[in-house]
């Protein structure tokens, strides 16, 4: 685990190597332990290394023995093992015990195709001297990001957007054709990116630069075939054994390991069968939230102890109240790009409190996404039971729902926030209604709120564009995969575990389950309103009932609370009309209708407010240039 960069110079001339290590310099939080680099005429590349396996031996760039091919890589090969066997067979030496040497060898033996044979969590960088080519790549589902900057003379590449940025004449410029998508999804998707001149490269995705040309493809895709022939039990037990190989095989490493513990389905299952495949106790890690009724609604550690007593697991919690403007600046700086996901200040916390610890954390994130777990998965199967009912019932219920109260953070306001949602869009199409309920703010109330709102791509529609079979959960799902969970789950778990040097798995998101998931027919991954069944069947002898049907709640912070009550005064400063003029990027008048609109419950406006609240915060760091101490200073002082 570390971050990569490089160079590749277009014009021909020598890359300088104090380019590169500027770059390594402003992300050494990725990889305190190690650097490298290695330069050939007009391409380098380099690395910062968190040592997780072969401590001694796994210095990068590694090479082959001719020295003809040279890698960096970032993230985990976790099969590598049986690949370093086979490569060893047809006469391949290696030098490091280095999971990641399995990618050299294997590209001298197979060439590109050998990226699909990798199992893993990873981005790289390849440099064939024979060939005068740079290769770099990321993984399947995205679980590592590669942000890349390309203009008339050069290529370069970066885990983080930060490092791009200390290029000769690279200056931070806000792309403002991203914004409109931002405001809608509350992060910004692949292949877009907050700064002007960059993008994400995709996952699943391959770049090379060759004679000065540059080409770009996917080489690989989620499977579409559903599979007709398996009862359930059939899915149960596939489903069942093929979780397990992913997290005893993710469980690799030469450092202490622990887990992240929610007690939800996902975590839990990770830790029972962590607790198999280990003879000592598993470490596991969960936070909650000091405060009222709202952060008592967060608190998911009654649901994690009794998970952790019924492994035997070395548990560890901590409660907390949280600086969150004393947080904000650092882990935007952190993100590179703003989100108005507030799981981020939970992970972050989360993570530094078991880095105190473990080098490798696992966590259950993407179990949602790959067993159904989403409340809106549920919308095609109640929109259909509400067509059932009379016309005049159906419009008077429609009528009713605009002017129900809507709050995250109570559990009838949450209940009546929900069902808003759904009856205002059961007379759209599926897709439409999928995006519904995705969006922070529908594409009207985007409109209205920008000064002038620039062409840009639609990342959501771009994918649900890609997806031509399946039925309505299966598209949504594989939407999903494509844009929510690596542009924003996976985005900020790796930003924010990264921020503390924590290494963090996602055995959920093995691409042998993901794919395995892929094929089990809707009826099963969710049968008569039940999400998760298939993978709540498949634990069903692990975990107890109460944590199989618990009531989902989201890994996030009470925000919408704090906005209201002590984050008042920050969000009145922060999005005050001299602010927003100043800015130039909004209409006030709608910014200050959004704030009235929530404070009075007439809308749950967290994530719009925090998406805008965000982009100033990232706006003051990145733009304004100023650090993020000074930063948090000046929040703080809107407080005192």
């Amino acid at each position: 685990m570390c971050g990569v960069h490089g160079l590749y110079r277009l014009d021909g001339q020598r890359v300088a190597a104090e380019t590169l290590s500027a770059m390594g310099n402003i992300t050494q939080h990725r990889g305190p332990d190690d650097e490298g680099m290695h330069i050939d005429g007009a391409c380098g590349i380099a690395m910062r290394r968190l040592s997780i396996i072969d401590l001694a031996g796994g210095h990068q760039p590694l090479s082959n023995q001719e020295q003809t091919l040279w890698l960096v890589c970032n993230g985990e090969i976790y099969n590598y093992r049986e690949l370093r066997s086979e490569l060893q067979a047809k006469g391949h030496v290696f030098k490091t015990g280095s999971d990641s040497e399995v990618l050299l060898h294997g590209y001298a033996e197979e060439g590109d195709a050998f990226v699909q044979r990798l199992n893993g969590m990873f981005d790289f960088a390849l440099w064939d001297a024979r060939r005068r080519r740079l290769l770099i790549g990321r993984d399947r589902i995205g679980v590592k990001p590669l942000y890349v900057l390309q203009d008339g003379q050069r290529l370069a590449f970066a885990t983080e957007a930060k490092a791009l940025l200390a290029l000769p004449g690279v200056e931070p410029e806000l792309d403002r054709s991203v914004l409109a998508s931002y405001l809608q999804l509350g992060y910004v998707a692949a292949p877009l990116c907050i700064f002007k001149g960059m993008r994400k490269l995709p996952p699943a995705t391959l770049l090379a630069v060759e004679d000065g040309q540059i080409s770009e493809w996917r080489y690989w895709q989620l499977p579409t075939r559903i599979d007709t022939s398996l009862s359930e039990a059939d899915w149960v037990a596939r489903v069942r054994d093929q979780l397990d190989k992913s997290v005893h095989m993710q469980m690799v490493s030469d450092v202490p390991i622990g887990a992240f513990l929610s007690g939800g389905v996902d975590s839990s299952a990770v830790v029972g069968l962590m607790a198999q495949h280990s003879s000592q106790p598993i470490r596991t890690y969960a936070i909650g939230f000091e405060g009222g009724a709202a952060e008592a609604l967060y608190n998911e550690l009654p649901y994690a102890r009794r998970v952790a007593e019924l492994f035997g697991t070395q548990h560890r919690e901590i409660l907390v109240k949280p600086d969150v403007v004393g947080l904000l600046p650092k882990l935007l700086w952190h993100m590179d790009e703003p989100i108005a996901d507030t799981a981020f200040i939970t992970t972050f916390l989360v993570s530094e409190f078991a880095r105190q610890d473990v080098k490798v954390i696992l966590s259950g994130a993407g179990g949602d996404e790959i067993a159904a777990g989403y409340r809106r998965y549920l919308g095609g199967h109640y929109a259909a039971r509400f067509q059932t009912l009379p016309a005049w019932l159906r419009r008077s219920a429609s009528f009713a729902a605009r002017h129900l109260p809507a709050d995250r953070h109570s559990g009838l306001l949450n209940t009546l926030r929900l069902a808003k949602s759904f009856l205002a869009s059961t007379e759209l199409s599926p897709d439409a209604r999928y995006a519904s309920y995705l969006q922070v703010l529908d594409r009207q109330a985007v409109a209205q709120m920008l000064l002038s709102e620039q062409a840009g791509a639609d990342p959501l529609q771009d994918a649900l564009a890609r997806v031509h079979s399946g039925d309505e959960l299966q598209r949504m799902m594989a939407v999903d995969l494509e844009t929510q969970l690596p542009d924003d789950i996976l985005l900020l778990t790796d930003k924010m575990s990264m921020a503390v040097s924590l290494e963090c798995r996602v055995p959920m998101l093995d691409h042998e389950l993901v794919e395995l998931m892929a094929a089990i027919p809707s009826a099963i991954k969710v049968r008569d309103g039940r999400l998760k069944h298939i993978l709540k069947q498949s634990v069903a002898d692990l975990l107890p009932a109460d944590i199989l049907d618990r009531k989902k709640r989201g890994f996030g912070t009470p925000m919408g609370a704090w906005l209201k009550r002590e984050l008042a005064p920050l969000l009145q400063r922060l999005l005050s009309p001299e602010v927003v003029r100043t800015r130039g990027l909004f209409r006030s008048e709608a910014i200050q209708q959004l704030m009235a609109d929530h404070a009075a419950n007439r809308i749950d406006g967290t994530d719009a407010l925090l998406a805008l609240l965000n982009l100033e915060v990232w706006s003051r760091i990145y733009l304004d240039r100023r650090d993020p101490a000074d930063v948090a200073l000046e929040l703080k002082s809107y407080l005192a």
